[in-house]
């Protein structure tokens, strides 16, 4: 059977994303449709021309420094032969409808090597993509978050901190929350949990979910029937399924932690001889991942007056291509490291140990209760 010829120049120009092929040498070599689109420019416009001219005559322009920008990052790409992804890039415009009002509006960049036939770099594909809807429904999530996690405060006569970093990308934010809840006697819960999913959908799910164990916790009478009442809540909430949660009974009384996890990273008890344990023996898939609804487990440890206890979610730990077993050892390896630290000052040097410079790729809540 013959393979049909395709026609990729036609396949190029009905791209539905804005596309533009550069030489090495920064000179626009074809663009499609949407690119001109997007721009607002004829093909006489820009074919042909060089890259760094655009704005040479408004220096100080926004669209300046986002042409500055571009010329770096393809300069990157040409010399390594691998792609990149640029920072959002910020381009305040005139409202059409408005006039002299200008509005923000985002931009996702990438631009990508294109190598010929004997392996050599002939062009440079640069894709650009709007997405400021994407950028304003991640503060909206972010607001809605913020305004559904409690405010930190002492739980009791224990001290207590607790962290919430959002992703970098504005498609990455997630449904991760903490919770922490006064019980009859010298007793407190401490729970995070990890919706699946991303946006205001997840925020939402997050929201609904917190509220009812944060209730349950006050009822249930321990962390697995706890776990099993938000279970079945979980049934009847649209995208709750699979997710992932940790909820805890801390008990001074007894000087016991109760525990019971639904799929979630175990929490850490860090002892007062410098020991880490992870809490792993009360493990359960995520809720609502079982066909049928049924008890879950839960164990119980001592402590010691002055332990610390980390609950935390996976952005915390977790890497690309990295096994979790490494990043549950630099945890350990970083409580012990700020063992003698009050549980703010250790919730603050986790984060900054444990979180990429550049920024975090996945949601992350913690909390640090000393014990």
């Amino acid at each position: 059977m013959m393979e049909p010829e395709i026609d990729y120049r036609a396949v190029f120009q009905a791209l539905p994303g804005a596309m533009a092929l550069l030489t090495p040498q920064l000179v626009y070599a074809d663009v499609n449709e949407e690119f001109l689109r997007t721009l607002g420019r004829t093909r006489g416009q820009v074919i042909g021309r060089y890259l760094p001219d655009d704005y040479a005559h408004m220096p100080n322009d926004p669209g300046a420094a986002i042409v500055r920008n571009i010329q770096a990052s393809m300069h990157q790409v040409a010399e390594s032969g691998e792609p990149d992804t640029m920072e959002l890039q910020r381009y305040d415009i005139e409202d059409p409808d408005r006039p002299g009002v200008r509005g923000e509006r985002y931009w996702s960049m990438i631009n990508v090597p294109v190598f010929d036939s004997d392996g050599r770099m002939a062009l440079l594909m640069h894709r650009l993509e709007e997405v400021t809807e994407l950028i304003r429904a991640r503060e909206v999530a972010l607001s809605l978050q913020e305004a559904m996690l409690p405010a930190p405060r002492p739980v009791g006569r224990h001290p207590a901190a607790v962290r919430y970093r959002p992703a970098i990308d504005a498609l990455n934010v997630c449904g991760d929350w903490y919770d922490l809840v006064d019980l009859p006697g010298d007793r407190i819960a401490a729970a995070v949990g990890d919706v699946v999913g991303h946006g205001l959908p997840a925020a939402q799910v997050m929201g609904q979910l917190r509220s009812a164990l944060s209730a349950a916790s006050r009822a249930a009478g321990g962390p697995a029937r706890t776990l099993e009442v938000l279970g079945l809540y979980a049934r009847s909430v649209d995208g709750a399924e699979n997710t992932t949660a940790v909820n805890t009974f801390i008990d001074w009384d007894t000087h016991t932690i109760t525990y019971s996890s639904a799929g979630h990273p175990p929490p850490a008890l860090l002892q007062i001889d410098g020991t880490v344990e992870f809490l792993d023996q009360a493990t359960d898939p995520p809720l609502g991942a079982r066909p049928e609804h049924g008890p879950r487990p839960q164990a119980t440890v001592p402590f010691t007056d002055g332990a610390m206890l980390a609950l935390y979610t996976d952005g915390l730990i977790e890497r690309r291509r990295e096994d979790i077993g490494t990043g549950l050892a630099r945890l350990a390896d970083s409580l012990t490291r700020h063992q003698a630290t009050d549980s703010e000052t250790l919730a603050d040097a986790l984060l900054s140990d444990l979180l990429l410079p550049g920024g975090v790729t996945d949601d992350t809540a913690l909390v640090i209760v000393r014990l």
